[in-house]
């Protein structure tokens, strides 16, 4: 398998909103409207947030990105691998690039958000297998029968 490049993105080319389009898509094809928590291309573009693209062979795969909830704690956002290139590790390689990132800036936690619905059992047994854990609704978020709220301690 070739070489997976992780690097920051300032979410403006269209292969990147295309892939962010399609991120999109298939959240909201898995959960109802008002549970869909995916950031709109302004939302990353936002000063709270580092974005990033995977890359290999110089294609884009994946992305991911982290926002600053305060000076301790992230939340992982839009984590997405392309549909062809699902099942070769792209998402785990982003998910420890993003805490490892988090680590750096001296975060203690990390949170995120996801569906409880069957189509993203792939994303929160990954979540799981890094040490994450189910948690009450954070930042601003309200407890919701499609959503699974889960956090680390870093």
């Amino acid at each position: 398998m070739p070489a997976l490049f992780i690097t920051r993105d300032d979410v403006r080319s269209n292969e990147i909103i295309a892939l962010l389009d399609a991120h999109l898509t298939l959240m909201r094809s898995l959960s109802p409207p008002e549970s869909v928590h995916a950031l709109d291309l302004e939302g990353l573009r936002g000063p709270d947030i580092t974005f990033w693209r995977a890359e290999m062979a110089g294609e884009l795969v994946g992305c991911g990105a982290l926002k600053e909830l305060n000076n301790t704690a992230g939340e992982i956002k839009s984590m997405h691998t392309a549909a062809a290139h699902r099942g070769k590790g792209i998402a785990a390689a982003l998910l420890r690039y993003v805490m490892t990132t988090a680590r750096e800036r001296g975060y203690q936690q990390l949170f995120l958000e996801t569906g409880s619905q069957p189509g993203f059992e792939p994303a929160r047994l990954l979540y799981k297998q890094f040490g994450f854990s189910v948690c009450p609704p954070f930042a601003g978020y309200v407890l919701d029968p499609n959503s699974v709220f889960m956090t680390i301690d870093l």
